[in-house]
């Protein structure tokens, strides 16, 4: 017995029959107590939360074995320890003690099955759960399967699980070569797939998960079955919902596209003639008023062509309206033809039209009205037995860049434009089919 320094006890004429008790001796017995109502304390309040009658039984005899400990050590102490000088030595009491509360936890444990409980516990889960499972070892045989699996297999405790035999009659998601390849040859491999049973139309999830000892050494396998039918339907629900949903995606973007269509139509509809399909006077106004605030801040020349046909009035009198909306149609496409990209050409009103022509000074206009005037001159329509020709009468306008210089790009268009029909009719006054640069 460890007593060092005799705290513990100490004899009494050299020997422990009679003995004194020292401080230590003390201070674990006040611990020892501490322990004591300390647990009988924990008990007493698992008693009144506890409403299981077996777990009660369980905490009761406890109770019973602890005061029965707490009693014996007392009573120890009081007659061989307090009362030693007066009273004899009674031997064995703590022991008596210890025997007498081992009983009551023995009984405790096994009686009221504390331990037992829990596995009862564990059985009945795996009995009633709804996920099949079966245990089969290194080599295939079933250890152990529970009632959820005995729709799914037919084997039974001892016999022999052969995956290849179990899957062959059923249809199965995925590669099933595959999966019995990794089954076969790589038995530390979680696996997965998925079968339908063909009686039921039921889709299982099939789980495969090896047991490994300490060394990592192939022990078993669990082979778990789940019914994922409920899954699969709100699966292929969704599938077919996203593909409604995707075919009426597919409706709305040919609608888009066929609106985007439409709305170029009416756009150009709202910026064109439609009889000649130039761009209309407003259309022409509103790009030149951009266009004059770029030339005036970059110092871009450009010319303008104000241009009408010819004795126009007298071919619709003669050969009719049709015949004149042709020779306005013809006219339009011999000068389209005649221009760049980045001119416009517009239909002014009327058998009137207008060109700009921006990057062009006073020499290049003059040329290009030229090689104009002798393509219409040189076009012809038919009218019946008659060939139609027209002439054009032009006024042009020409702006260098250096000298352009306005307040209002409006009331300089109106200008401008005053500028070439004056010069237009100057040119048909001059006795028509020619051209006359404005000052």
């Amino acid at each position: 017995m460890w007593n060092p320094a005799h705290l513990f006890m100490s004899p009494i004429d050299g020997t422990y029959a009679n003995r004194s008790y020292g401080t230590l001796y003390w201070v674990l017995v006040i611990t020892q107590f501490v322990y004591f109502f300390s647990s009988l304390l924990i008990m007493f309040q698992s008693l009144k939360t506890v409403h299981s009658l077996n777990q009660r039984k369980q905490l009761a005899t406890a109770v019973v074995g602890i005061f029965v400990l707490t009693g014996f050590s007392v009573t120890d102490m009081l007659i061989n320890v307090l009362l030693a000088p007066w009273l004899p030595v009674v031997p064995g009491l703590m022991s008596l003690g210890i025997l007498l509360s081992d009983c009551c936890f023995v009984l405790a444990i096994y009686r009221y099955g504390a331990f037992d409980l829990i596995s009862m516990a564990q059985r009945d889960i795996f009995e009633h759960m709804t996920t099949g499972i079966i245990v089969v070892d290194e080599s295939g045989k079933v250890l152990e399967m529970n009632r959820g699996a005995l729709p799914f297999v037919k084997s039974a405790k001892g016999e022999m699980f052969e995956m290849e035999k179990f899957l062959s009659p059923l249809q199965t998601q995925g590669e099933v070569y595959e999966f019995l390849y990794q089954y076969r040859h790589h038995p530390l491999d979680r696996l997965q797939t998925e079968i339908t049973l063909p009686e039921n139309s039921r889709h299982v999830s099939i789980q495969i998960s090896p047991v490994l000892d300490n060394h990592k050494s192939l022990l078993g396998r669990v082979i778990t079955f789940h019914d994922v039918t409920e899954l699969r339907k709100l699966v292929d629900e969704m599938n077919r919902k996203n593909e409604a949903l995707h075919e009426r995606n597919l409706e709305l973007v040919t609608i888009q596209e066929e609106l985007f269509r439409l709305n170029q139509k009416l756009e150009q509809m709202a910026i064109t003639d439609p009889l000649t399909g130039c761009y209309n006077r407003r259309y022409l106004m509103q790009q030149l008023e951009h266009e004059l605030l770029l030339n005036m801040r970059y110092k871009i020349p450009f010319s303008v062509f104000l241009f009408d046909i010819d004795h126009f009035k007298m071919i619709n009198d003669q050969y009719g309206h049709l015949v004149g909306d042709e020779v306005l149609r013809s006219t339009a496409d011999i000068v389209r033809s005649k221009l760049r990209r980045t001119d416009i050409l517009a239909r002014y009103g009327g058998e009137e039209f207008t060109i700009y022509l921006p990057h062009t000074n006073r020499e290049q206009a003059e040329s290009l009205a030229a090689r104009m005037m002798i393509a219409i001159n040189e076009n012809s329509v038919t009218a019946g037995a008659d060939e139609v020709h027209v002439t054009i009468s032009m006024g042009i306008v020409s702006e260098d860049g250096e000298e352009l210089a306005f307040d209002d790009p409006k009331q300089y268009l109106r200008e401008l434009f005053s500028r070439a029909d004056t010069a237009l009719y100057k040119a048909k006054h001059e006795g028509r089919n020619r051209m006359i640069l404005a000052r």
